[in-house]
């Protein structure tokens, strides 16, 4: 079970990911719609989330810029990227993400991704 921070500017994905991490027995600890906004929540969260979903293109600041500042506060902070647009993903891996997930998304690849990159 994965506390997860979602940051996405989809309100609508962020509905939708909190059901099927639901089901999957995950619960949702924070919610951000840019980068900027998630480096506001992580401060804030205690405990910090297990896993932190990504998205790429946000207004205010970039799922990349938001990774590189989420890890550079706190280098054992875990990020799945999850995007439409597979150009990033290089960027994205470079940047420290785990993983890298195209949406639309099946709700079994990102269960997978999730224990994969949990915490031991």
């Amino acid at each position: 079970m994965a506390s997860v921070l979602i940051v996405d500017d989809d309100g609508f994905l962020h509905k939708v990911l909190e059901r099927i991490l639901a089901i999957g027995g995950h619960r949702v600890v924070g919610h951000a719609a840019d980068g900027a906004e998630a480096l506001e929540i992580f401060v804030q969260l205690n405990p910090k989330p297990d896993i932190i979903l990504m998205d790429h293109r946000m207004p205010v600041m970039n799922g990349t810029t938001a990774t590189r500042e989420l890890l550079h506060m706190d280098s054992s902070a875990r990020i799945l990227f999850i995007s439409a647009d597979e150009t990033v993903k290089s960027d994205a891996m470079e940047a420290g993400a785990l993983g890298f997930l195209t949406k639309p998304i099946r709700s079994k690849d990102l269960f997978f991704a999730i224990e994969a990159h949990m915490p031991s």
